[in-house]
């Protein structure tokens, strides 16, 4: 699957931190941590809702799509 989170960039843009980040949606930064590292096999909508909310961004921000080459 080539599903890439982009939640450490816009966290960036935004100069959130994680501690910060994670108090804001009500998620522990270990969960939020798993999320930036690209390292989740799942979000719940809520949480990406939540994210959206607090970065004030779109989900097509924080999640991307990559084809891979070697797919036909």
């Amino acid at each position: 699957m080539a599903i890439i989170v982009n939640l450490d960039v816009i966290m960036a843009r935004r100069k959130k931190s994680l501690g910060a980040l994670a108090g804001e949606i009500g998620i522990t930064q270990a969960n939020l941590s798993i999320l930036k590292n690209n390292k989740c096999k799942a979000i719940r909508f809520a949480t990406l809702d939540a994210l959206c909310r607090a970065l004030d961004c779109q989900p097509s921000d924080i999640l991307e799509y990559r084809g891979d080459e070697n797919e036909e």
